[in-house]
Order: C-alpha cells, then sequence, then structure tokens
C-alpha cells in the first residue's frame, strides 16, 4: 500500500492450462490462489480509489475523520504483518463493501443507512486488521442501531447510546469507548463474552484435508443484496452448522477431493440462514469472492452441494475478473432450467458452470449406488447439456468464452451416456419437462393475430388454417402467472425418503396439491381428474396446467397431450380469447385437443 519512486507494474492473467482446468470445473488451490491476488488487487484499487473521492468532500464522513487516517492505519498493518493485510482484503465482505458503496457513491443505489455509517466500514476494518497484527492504534468507527462491527472478528453489542465509537489499543489490551462507556475486549477473541460475540470459525478435517471457513452472522455486508444487521445465531444452531460442515466436508474430500483442494484454499466466509428442510437455497454475489449465503439444509449431502454450486460461481467470478468471457448483453432471452426466469447470457454462463461441478459431484454418488445420487446426477447432467448446447456459439461469446464453454460441452458430453436406472432417468425427465412447460406457459408469449383467429375459429365453429411454427418469440421476463415447485419437492422427498414419507409427509410440502401428490405417486388418471378439476375452477393456474400434461403424456399421445406438452402458452392464449367472448367456455383439453387436431 506503500507508494515507491520507480513502482513496477505487475499484471495478473492465467495461463491457458489453468483456464482449460477451470473451464472443466477443477481448479486446484494454486489456480484458486491465483484468481484470489488477482481479487486483492481489485479490492486495494477500489479500497483507493473510494478513499481518494470521499477525502475530497469531507462532509460525506462526518462526523469520522479523514478516510486516510483509516488508509494510513491499513498501511500500517501492512509494514508490520503483510499476511494480516491479504486476509482482511481477502475477506469476502470487504468486497461486498467495496461494491455497494462504489454504487452508493455514483448514485445507482440508494443506501441503506447514512452514507458514513456505510462508509464508515473500511474504518473498522482498519481496526480489525491493527487489532489481528498487534499494532498499537486509536481510531473512530460508525456505531449504527446499537451495534459496533469488527470485521472477521465480531461485534460489540450496544456500546452506548451514541453513534461512533473509538477503538483503542495500547499493548495488548483493546478498548472500546462509547461515550461514557467504556468495554475491554477479551485477549482471547474468540471468547463469547457479554459485552463480545466473536465471529465463530467452523472447522473440519478429513483424510489430511482441513477446511476452516468463518460462520458469519454478523458482518453488515454479508448479504448479497445489501447491508443487513446482525442476526446472531445460537449456540445450538452454530453446533448444527459445526457438525454438518463436517460430514459435508467428509463426503467432498472423499467423491471430489480435487474440488476441496480449491474449496479449503478459496471458500471464506458462511452466512448462515435458519434450517430449511425442503429446498433449501444458496446465493452469493460476484463483489464478494469466497463466500456464499446458505439456509441450513438438512443434510450433509446437500451442503456439499451447495458448497459446490457456490464456489463454482466464485472461480468464475474471479476468472471473469481477469478475462471477458461476453460482450455486454443484459437481454433476458434465454431459457435456464435451473431458473424460473429467463436469463441473459452472464447469467447463463455462471448457472452452466454452477451446475456443472454439481453435476460432477452428484456424478460421484451416483456411482455408489445411491438414488438419490442417481436422480440428481440425472437432473443435473440434463439440465447443464440443455443450457450447454443452447448458449456454447452464442454470438454474445467472446473468443476466450466460445473456448469455455467448448471445454465445459466436451466435459458434459460424455456424462451424458453414463447408466441410470431408467425408472429413476424417467423422473428426472417428467420433473424437467414439468419445469420447462411451466416457464413456456409464463414467459412465452404467442402471436397474439394467431390467438385472435383461433379464438375466432372456435367460436364460429369453422377450420382453422394450419399453421406451422418456426420458432418461439423472444420470452418476456415478466411472468404470467405463478408458480410452484412443488411437484419437484414431492419427486425429492420421494427419492430421498421413500415412498412411505412421502404419503406421510406430502402435505408439509409448501402448496403441493392432491394433483401433485398423486401425480408423483404415478396414479396418472387420479392426477388428471385432479388437475381437470382445478382448471374448471382456475384456468389460467400454470401450475395445474402444466401438471395436466405432464400425467397426460404419462398415458396418452393424444392430440391434447401433444400440444399440451409442446405448445402450453398457446393452448392457454386461445383459451384465454374464447373464454371472453363465450357464456359457456370449453375445458382446457377440449382446447388443446382442437389445435392438436386441426392446426399442429
Amino acid at each position: 500500500m506503500a507508494d515507491h519512486d520507480s513502482p513496477q507494474v505487475e499484471y495478473h492473467g492465467i495461463s491457458w492450462d489453468d483456464f482449460d482446468a477451470l473451464a472443466r470445473g477443477g481448479g486446484d488451490d494454486r489456480v484458486v490462489r491465483q484468481l484470489q491476488r488477482a481479487e486483492r488487487s481489485r479490492r486495494l484499487l477500489l479500497l483507493r480509489s473510494l478513499v481518494e473521492r470521499v477525502s475530497s468532500s469531507p462532509h460525506l464522513v462526518a462526523p469520522l475523520p479523514s478516510p486516510f487516517v483509516a488508509w494510513d492505519l491499513l498501511a500500517r498493518v501492512e509494514q508490520d504483518d503483510p499476511a494480516v493485510l491479504d486476509l482482511v482484503l481477502a475477506h469476502p465482505y470487504t468486497g461486498s463493501w467495496t461494491g455497494y458503496t462504489t454504487r452508493l457513491l455514483n448514485g445507482r443505489i440508494s443506501g441503506a443507512w447514512p452514507f458514513w455509517v456505510h462508509f464508515g466500514y473500511i474504518y473498522a476494518l482498519a481496526a480489525s486488521a491493527a487489532i489481528r497484527a498487534n499494532v498499537r492504534f486509536d481510531i473512530l468507527v460508525p456505531v449504527w442501531l446499537g451495534d459496533l462491527i469488527l470485521p472477521t472478528l465480531g461485534r460489540v453489542p450496544a456500546p452506548g447510546d451514541t453513534s461512533v465509537a473509538e477503538i483503542v489499543r495500547t499493548g495488548r489490551k483493546v478498548e472500546v469507548h462509547a461515550g461514557s462507556t467504556v468495554i475491554s475486549l477479551p485477549s482471547d477473541l474468540s471468547e463469547e463474552t457479554p459485552h463480545w460475540q466473536p465471529v465463530r470459525q467452523l472447522v473440519a478435517q478429513a483424510d489430511g484435508r482441513f477446511l476452516s471457513v468463518r460462520l458469519d452472522d454478523v458482518d453488515p455486508y454479508r448479504e448479497t443484496y445489501g447491508p443487513q444487521s446482525p442476526q446472531r445465531v445460537s449456540h445450538a444452531e452454530s453446533a448444527a452448522w459445526q457438525l454438518l460442515t463436517s460430514d459435508a466436508w467428509a463426503l467432498l474430500v472423499d467423491v471430489v477431493p480435487q474440488f476441496a483442494d480449491g474449496l479449503r484454499a478459496g471458500f471464506e466466509s458462511l452466512a448462515p440462514r435458519p434450517l430449511t428442510l425442503i429446498r433449501a437455497s444458496s446465493a452469493s454475489t460476484s463483489d464478494a469472492f469466497g463466500s456464499a449465503v446458505l439456509d441450513r439444509p438438512a443434510d450433509p449431502e446437500s451442503l456439499a452441494a451447495m458448497l459446490v454450486h457456490e464456489f463454482q460461481h466464485s472461480k468464475l467470478i474471479g476468472l471473469t475478473h481477469l478475462t471477458r468471457l461476453w460482450h455486454d448483453d443484459p437481454r433476458e432471452r434465454l431459457y435456464a432450467p435451473w431458473r424460473d426466469d429467463p436469463r441473459p447470457i452472464g447469467g447463463m454462463v455462471q448457472g452452466l458452470y454452477a451446475f456443472t461441478g454439481m453435476t460432477a459431484f452428484w456424478r460421484e454418488l451416483a456411482g455408489n449406488d445411491s438414488e438419490r445420487g442417481q436422480f440428481e446426477f440425472a437432473c443435473h447432467r440434463a439440465m447443464a447439456w440443455r443450457a450447454a448446447k443452447l448458449i456454447r456459439s452464442d454470438a454474445a461469446l467472446t473468443e476466450t468464452g466460445l473456448r469455455f464453454l467448448k471445454t465445459v460441452t466436451e466435459t458434459l458430453e460424455p456424462w451424458q451416456a453414463d447408466p441410470v436406472p431408467s425408472e429413476v432417468d424417467s423422473v428426472a425427465r417428467r420433473t424437467l419437462a414439468d419445469h420447462y412447460l411451466g416457464w413456456r406457459i409464463r414467459h412465452i408469449r404467442p402471436d397474439s393475430t394467431v390467438v385472435r383467429e383461433l379464438a375466432e375459429a372456435w367460436t364460429s365453429r369453422r377450420h382453422p388454417a394450419s399453421r406451422r411454427f418456426a420458432g418461439d418469440p423472444l420470452p418476456t421476463p415478466i411472468a404470467d402467472g405463478d408458480w410452484s415447485h412443488s411437484r419437484t419437492d414431492l419427486t425429492r422427498l420421494a427419492i430421498s425418503r421413500g415412498r412411505k414419507a412421502l404419503k406421510t409427509h406430502w402435505k408439509t410440502v409448501p402448496r403441493a396439491t392432491s394433483a401433485d401428490f398423486l401425480l408423483v405417486l404415478g396414479q396418472y388418471e387420479d392426477a388428471i381428474r385432479e388437475y381437470r378439476a382445478r382448471l374448471s375452477e382456475d384456468p389460467d393456474n400454470p401450475a395445474s396446467l402444466a401438471g395436466l400434461a405432464v400425467a397426460l403424456s404419462a398415458v396418452s399421445t393424444s392430440p391434447a397431450s401433444r400440444t399440451l406438452m409442446d405448445h402450453p402458452e398457446l393452448v392457454r392464449a386461445v383459451h384465454r380469447a374464447v373464454r371472453a367472448h363465450t357464456a359457456k367456455p370449453p375445458a382446457v383439453e377440449q382446447v388443446a385437443d382442437w389445435i392438436g387436431r386441426n392446426v399442429l
């Protein structure tokens, strides 16, 4: 961080061998550390830019002193203990903060708190670094909503009735002066006291490989979309995370050791959310390399898959900070089998890379004769393969991006021939078809002229003109109707816990209907009757329409079944138009049959 008379500029880059290794889903600890070094430089540049811009307008940070106070303290830390500076720069939420605050300063977003509170994070970061490096210092830091946060270290809750506090280190003693209140931090900062809540550490070991990850429930920039107040988890919840992480780490080391090596080198922090028994979710952001926000899942397999997913995102984020894989194209125009909304090219590449990693993970579990592993492998390989074929030659990809996608596709292709029990593969295909139907119904808008002509032909009882559909229009990001994942959730319940558990617990699955339950059980005729009844009450419902299509296709190749599977959005649009001009509208299935016999 110090200035030099004749600095020698070094540029970050990556070899083609390492690039191709990353594209194949790999990237060992050496490659990951290379990405980390580039992230360090990027964050340092953003930090310096923020300090210089804000220092010219000191009123922005009042009541805090000049930003150079924090910068100079970080420089002293670098001089005394460079490894500590590296640690705080590698802290994922340093990246989150620099990105958020840069956007805030540029006027692209509105702050959740006053600007000086947001900017004050750098003062707290400098204090944390100085504490770690045993540097003597005193510095003012913000206190907001009763919390003083020391990034990577912990939280001082409710330190007096003040908006700023002074942190002082003399010798080995660290004190917080907040108004008339003085709080001494414990000498062992991993020790919890009434006035100190440390960031907990999750530690795991398997086959000589060690993992250490911060369980960060206090940093304000730990979430993906903006600052959040601390949400301290209980000791019991922390213990549950520790047990789950130990088991997930052992699984990763056992089945994908090459991925585990990269993860332990680059995954720094986990922001916990509560236990979610059904469809636990995860998220990460491009600013916070090496972190993720995770629901606590029910089992180590789910956590292992989530870690693979999110660290794939981190690796690709790091790579895209070194080279461009796609040109700017924000159009939400592509179907991603893992998303309910259309995606731009950047989101597609990110998702494909994450799902390629998860496919590799579930492939190993499938090889252990795990029915759950077989199902998830069948689902993930099909999703990733469909996406890869869709975008591997996309015009928005750069030359480098084309090479990346070529390697991803070559990685996925041989996996398509891996044997999976036919019954499991059939269930996986049904699950993916169900999702695609829902996406088409909600995001593809049929040609309004075609819809009007077909509706008029129906109401006038004349034969419609035959048509050839050359291709779909671009999807719209505005969804026409709601969607439910209940059938997928019920399927996973049946696969992971058995049909008996499905029959006992299906009503606990959010938004599951009796029709969904019957479909997943394989009682297709009963499911058809239930979906028909539901559509008679709400003919626009996307989940019911897709459910009817899937159930019909399981027992029939009738014109109605084919039409609903191929063009459900057209059926719904024509039925909607017919209803507007008919006192007694037909059943959705009747319109589908008529279109199938006379148009398609």
